[in-house]
C-alpha cells in the first residue's frame, strides 16, 4: 500500500482515531496483546489475550516483532491527527500503520466456540454492547465446501436466508452448478455442503448438505441453494437498508488470496490464520443503485458473506468482492424485496 493510500485509509476512522491514539499510548506488549489476541490456537484452558509466557515460542517471537512497530505507529497516528491528508509518513511508519493500527480500526476478529475474541480500540465497547445479537448471527453462517472439484475443497461463505435456503454468490455456486435447460443442477460427480462450525480450533464439523440449486440470479452476484433441514434460525434481512457511515460487520471465512492482495499486508493483519470464521466490522462507505460499498477487512473466502447492520442485526448486503483495505462491494438486498427468485424461494425481506 503506497503512502497516500494508507493515510487515506487511516483517515476514514474519523473520530475513532483519538481512541486508537489512546490505545497506542499503552505499553507495547499490552498493545500487541490487544491487536493480536488470537495468533495462537488457544485451547479451552488458555484465555484470549494470553501473556507471552503462556504462548508457544513462535508466538512469543511474533509478538516481540510487533512490539517494535508500536512506537512508529503511535508517532504516525499523532502526525495524521495533526496534519490530516497532508501528513507525511516514513516507510517504517507505513508498515507500522498496517501492522498495528489497521487491525485496531478494521479488525478481523477470530471466533471460537461461537464467541468472538474481544476487540481493541474504538470497536471494543460497541461490539461488546451487541455481543449477544452478533453471536446469534454466527450460527447461521457456514463455509461452502465441495467434493469432486478438481482444485478446491471449499469455495466461500453462505448463510441461511430462509428455512432450507442458503444464500451465497453466483461465482461461488458456479464452481459446482451447471445450467440445465431453464434451471440449474449440480455438476456431474460433485456434491456440496455448508459447515457451520469451521471456527478456530473446532474439532467437530456441523455440516448441512446442499440438496439443490434453487437458482442463480441473472443480474446480481447471488445464488440460492436448498439445504437439508437444520435447527439454525434464518438471518433477518432488512427492508429499510442502510446509508453511508453506518456501522456494519461481515461474518465469513477470509482465505489467503495473494492474486489480489499484497501477501505481506495479509500476513500482518491475519497472522497466517485463514479459512476460519471471523467477525469483520467496518463502515458503509457509499450506497448507490445496485451496489453497497463497505470497508470491512475481507479476503477472497468472504465471497457470499452477509453484511449486517450493527444496531439492528439485520442483513443489509451480500458481499461479493473488492480489494482488501480499498473498498468492498455488496448487493444491497433491500432493493430485491420484489425479486422473483427470492420470492419463489421463500426469502423474505423484513418489514
Amino acid at each position: 500500500m503506497v503512502q497516500h493510500d494508507i493515510v487515506s485509509q487511516i483517515l476514514t476512522f474519523g473520530k475513532d482515531l483519538d481512541v486508537i491514539a489512546e490505545e497506542l499510548a499503552d505499553d507495547p506488549a499490552a498493545v500487541v496483546r490487544k491487536v493480536a489476541p488470537g495468533r495462537a490456537r488457544y485451547g479451552a484452558e488458555m484465555a484470549v489475550g494470553a501473556r507471552a509466557e503462556r504462548l508457544p515460542a513462535v508466538e512469543v517471537a511474533t509478538r516481540r516483532a510487533l512490539e517494535d512497530y508500536v512506537g512508529p505507529a503511535r508517532h504516525a497516528v499523532e502526525n495524521i491527527i495533526q496534519n490530516g491528508p497532508e501528513a507525511r509518513i516514513t516507510p517504517a511508519e507505513g508498515i507500522a500503520l498496517e501492522a498495528i493500527v489497521l487491525p485496531i480500526g478494521r479488525p478481523a476478529i477470530l471466533i471460537q466456540d461461537g464467541s468472538f475474541f474481544p476487540a481493541a480500540g474504538a470497536w471494543k465497547d460497541e461490539l461488546e454492547k451487541h455481543r449477544t445479537s452478533i453471536e446469534t448471527v454466527f450460527t447461521g453462517v457456514g463455509r461452502i465446501e465441495v467434493a469432486g472439484h478438481p482444485d478446491l475443497a471449499w469455495l466461500g461463505t453462505g448463510w441461511l436466508a430462509a428455512p432450507g435456503v442458503i444464500m451465497t454468490n453466483r461465482h461461488v455456486a458456479a464452481e459446482f452448478a451447471r445450467a440445465d435447460g431453464a434451471g440449474w443442477k449440480f455438476a456431474s460427480g460433485m456434491s456440496a455442503w455448508a459447515d457451520f462450525n469451521e471456527e478456530l480450533s473446532a474439532r467437530t464439523p456441523m455440516e448441512i448438505k446442499l440438496t439443490e440449486v434453487i437458482g442463480i440470479h441473472p443480474d446480481f452476484d447471488l445464488a440460492l441453494l436448498a439445504c437439508a433441514p437444520c435447527d439454525f434460525a434464518p438471518l433477518r434481512i432488512s427492508a429499510t437498508g442502510t446509508k453511508a457511515g453506518a456501522k456494519v460487520y461481515v461474518v465469513g471465512y477470509p482465505a489467503a488470496d495473494g492474486r489480489r492482495n499484497d501477501p505481506d499486508e495479509m500476513q500482518r493483519i491475519f497472522a497466517g490464520v485463514y479459512n476460519v470464521k471471523r467477525l469483520q466490522p467496518g463502515e458503509v462507505r457509499s450506497v448507490g443503485g445496485t451496489r453497497l460499498v463497505h470497508d470491512c477487512s475481507t479476503l477472497g473466502g468472504n465471497s457470499g458473506s452477509c453484511v449486517v447492520d450493527l444496531e439492528t442485526a439485520e442483513v443489509v448486503g451480500l458481499h461479493f468482492g473488492g480489494r482488501y483495505l480499498q473498498g468492498n462491494n455488496a448487493v444491497p438486498l433491500w432493493e430485491l424485496a420484489d425479486d422473483p427468485l427470492l420470492r419463489s424461494a421463500g426469502v423474505t425481506i423484513a418489514a
